[in-house]
C-alpha cells in the first residue's frame, strides 16, 4: 500500500504504533507508576477509598525489618545455584544431540518439548507424584538400589530440590531450542579444521563450541537468574512456601500480602525491593560478562 505525502505517512505511523504504545503504557508503565505509589500508602482494597493512609517508606521499614527476609533471598539462591547449572547442562546437553542427525528425530522434539507446553499445574501434580515419599516412583527407583528417599515435599532440605527438578524437567526444552540455533550458527569449517589438527570431540566442545555460543549462555544466565529471583509458580503449586517455610520466596510474600491479606501497599514495597535486587544482580552479571563472553568478530 502506498502513502503519500508527510502528513498521511506520518498519520499511517501514528495509527501503526498506537496499538504497541496504548499497550506498553497501560500494561507496563502505568501499573509500575502505580505500584511505586502504592509502595508508600496502606491500602486495603476491601475497605472504603477514605481508609487509604499514606505512609511514606514505612512499608519499606517494615519489610526490613521482618525476620524472615534474608531466609527468602537465601532461599531464592539455593534454588539458583541448584537450578542453573542443571539447566545450562541439560538444555546444551539436548541441544547437542538435537544437532546430530538420528532416526525418529521429529517424534525426540515433539516428546522433549511437550514439558514446554504443558501448565505448572500438571506439572506440579506429575512431580508431587513422583516425589511422593512413600508410592512415589522416584524413591521406589531409589529403594531398589537400596537408597532410602525422603520426604521430598515434607522435608525443609529436600522441597526445594524437588522444585528444581520439577523447574529443570519443564524448562529444558526451551532452553535447548535457544542453544541450538546458535550451535546451527557455527561455522562447519572451524571443526574440519580441528579435526585436520587431530582434536578429538571434547577439545572441539571446549575450544570451539563453548566459545561460539557463550554469547547465548550469557543471555540464558542472564534470564535465569531474573526468573529465578522472581520464581513463584512451582513453589507456590507444589510446596505453598513450606515446609515450615523452607521454600518461602520473595514473589511467594508479595501474592500473599497482595491477594490474601489485602496489604497492597506492602506488597508492591516488597515488589521494588526484589525489582532493586534483580537490577544489582543483572548490572554484576554485564560487568563480569567481558571475562568470559566471546563475540565472534
Amino acid at each position: 500500500m502506498y502513502i503519500g505525502g508527510v502528513r498521511q505517512k506520518r498519520v499511517a505511523l501514528m495509527v501503526f504504533l498506537a496499538p504497541a504504545v496504548i499497550s506498553l503504557v497501560v500494561f507496563f508503565l502505568f501499573p509500575i507508576l502505580m505500584s511505586a505509589v502504592l509502595s508508600l500508602l496502606e491500602y486495603d482494597p476491601l475497605r472504603p477509598a477514605a481508609d487509604i493512609t499514606f505512609v511514606g517508606l514505612a512499608n519499606y521499614k517494615e519489610y526490613f525489618q521482618y525476620q524472615d527476609l534474608k531466609d527468602q533471598y537465601l532461599h531464592v539462591l539455593y534454588y539458583l545455584v541448584m537450578y542453573i547449572p542443571l539447566i545450562l547442562l541439560t538444555s546444551m546437553i539436548q541441544a547437542v544431540l538435537l544437532n546430530r542427525v538420528f532416526a525418529a528425530k521429529t517424534l525426540y522434539k515433539v516428546l522433549f518439548y511437550l514439558p514446554v507446553i504443558s501448565s505448572w499445574v500438571a506439572v506440579a501434580l506429575i512431580w508431587r507424584w513422583l516425589l511422593h515419599g512413600e508410592s512415589g516412583l522416584i524413591n521406589i527407583a531409589l529403594g531398589a538400589i537400596g537408597i532410602k528417599g525422603p520426604s521430598w515435599m515434607h522435608n525443609k532440605i529436600w522441597a526445594m530440590p524437588g522444585v528444581v527438578m520439577a523447574a529443570v524437567w519443564k524448562d529444558t526444552g526451551y532452553y535447548a531450542l535457544i542453544l541450538l540455533a546458535a550451535l546451527k550458527s557455527i561455522d562447519a569449517t572451524y571443526y574440519e579444521a580441528a579435526r585436520i589438527d587431530g582434536a578429538s570431540r571434547l577439545q572441539q566442545f571446549s575450544r570451539i563450541t563453548v566459545p561460539l555460543v557463550s554469547p547465548t549462555i550469557f543471555l540464558l544466565l542472564v534470564v535465569n537468574v531474573i526468573a529465578g529471583f522472581q520464581v513463584f509458580e512451582s513453589i507456590y503449586i507444589m510446596t505453598e512456601g513450606g515446609p515450615a517455610g523452607a521454600t518461602r520466596v520473595p514473589v511467594e510474600q508479595i501474592y500473599r500480602n497482595a491477594f490474601t491479606y489485602y496489604k497492597m501497599g506492602y506488597a508492591s514495597a516488597i515488589a521494588w525491593v526484589l525489582g532493586f535486587v534483580i537490577l544489582i544482580a543483572t548490572v554484576i552479571q554485564f560487568r563480569l560478562e567481558k571475562k568470559w563472553v566471546n563475540y565472534e568478530n
